[in-house]
């Protein structure tokens, strides 16, 4: 059985779905970001208890169709800003055409209907709050940091992160206090 799961972005998410579940007693096949294959069907009550568990960290289990469409979109741009060390050969409205089966037109309007954001809006948040976290975590110049997150310079990288947080990235990185939001708050 699948089942999906919201605001899944990184591993420790993964470990903490995978022992959530083994408290219940429930087998996996595989646990991926957003889903999870279990090896016997879920009753009610294992879903609900399911649910309660990993809302503790900020993760929910999704059920209607219009929510899982709309976390696999944001897993696709989460595993784009946070997994992909080569510079992808193709746009990403391309990408994630391919990816989803569908046009991105009625991809882009779909998330932008359900969201209250665009696709483009959601992909620069990601990767502001990735640009801050190897800022304060990692011993990365902002020319690697740039190239690592595709932009076309250190430029660009600073003009879209002053325009999303009032800051240049020197300054930020020079605060005492770092300014983070959590992937789910996004």
């Amino acid at each position: 059985m699948k089942i999906y799961i919201k605001n899944m972005a990184c591993e420790s998410c993964k470990v903490f779905v995978k022992e959530a579940l083994e408290e219940l007693e429930i087998s996996t096949v595989k646990i991926d970001m957003g889903e999870v294959e279990t090896k016997q069907e879920m009753t009610d009550d294992e879903k609900r208890k399911l649910n309660t568990i990993i809302k503790k960290v900020g993760l929910e289990l999704l059920e209607k169709k219009q929510g899982v469409l709309i976390e696999k979109i944001r897993q696709i741009m989460v595993d784009y800003v946070y997994n992909s060390e080569e510079k992808p050969n193709v746009k990403f409205s391309v990408l994630l055409s391919e990816q989803m089966g569908n046009s991105y037109t009625y991809l882009a309007n779909f998330f932008s209907e359900v969201e209250a954001t665009t696709i483009e809006q959601y992909i620069i948040a990601l990767k502001i709050e990735r640009v801050k976290e190897l800022i304060i975590f990692g011993d990365h110049t902002f020319s690697e940091i740039a190239d690592k997150l595709h932009y076309s310079s250190v430029a660009h990288l600073s003009a879209q992160f002053k325009k999303s947080t009032g800051l240049t990235p020197s300054h930020f990185k020079a605060l005492k206090e770092k300014r983070r939001i959590s992937i789910q708050n996004i």
